[in-house]
């Protein structure tokens, strides 16, 4: 399989890093969306990163759809959520949470980055923030002091999603999740940034 897109984004890692943590084999294309437009129009007409290509051709996109194929694939690896109905339920709520964070960190990253500063809308960029900073002191209060991971002694897809995703917005707005407001947010994502597979995949 081939997984096209840059590291520095939060939803081609958190593919790539479940790929290496359930040890499916791929090759990783670096491609950016903003560079590389037209070789990545050549591999998908979208441009949509990450884009996963399957060893059957297809084509794939959307960090969620991907995940979820490959659990359907390989159930007794790539199936990195809890099975119990509630604690199923809460894992959602984990990636739910982290998935918010990192669209809001993205839309104010265009905004900011993209957007001519005359063009800029105050209240809308408070809006972006209010709401990423809203979704980190959710994520700090339902990590709470649980060690060594959110659903047990192994990490799961709510650990690799968030650490992933707490990597990306202290890249961009670093105030917004800092290790003296959000301790058990930073702990854990320090332990998941140790593991192997984050380092096989480092942010870029």
């Amino acid at each position: 399989m081939r997984l096209i897109g840059m590291l520095d984004s939060p939803y081609v890692r958190r593919v790539a890093i479940t790929m290496r943590m359930a040890g499916i084999p791929f090759t990783h294309e670096p491609l950016s969306i903003l560079r590389d437009i037209e070789a990545f129009r050549a591999v998908n007409p979208v441009i949509k990163a990450p884009t996963l290509i399957t060893e059957a051709g297809i084509v794939l996109m959307e960090s969620t759809l991907i995940l979820a194929h490959l659990a359907e694939r390989h159930p007794d690896r790539a199936r990195l959520m809890p099975a119990a109905p509630d604690a199923h339920a809460r894992a959602s709520r984990f990636l739910g949470l982290a998935l918010a964070a990192a669209d809001k960190t993205v839309q104010l990253a265009y905004e900011r980055n993209l957007r001519p500063e005359e063009k800029r809308y105050a209240p809308w960029l408070d809006r972006i923030q209010g709401q990423l900073v809203a979704a980190y002191a959710e994520l700090e209060r339902e990590i709470g002091s649980q060690e060594p991971w959110l659903f047990g002694p192994a990490p799961l897809q709510p650990d690799i999603t968030t650490a992933v995703v707490c990597r990306f917005t202290r890249s961009i707005q670093g105030d917004a999740v800092s290790e003296t407001e959000h301790p058990n947010l930073a702990a854990l994502c320090a332990r998941a940034e140790a593991l192997p597979a984050f380092q096989a995949c480092p942010f870029q």
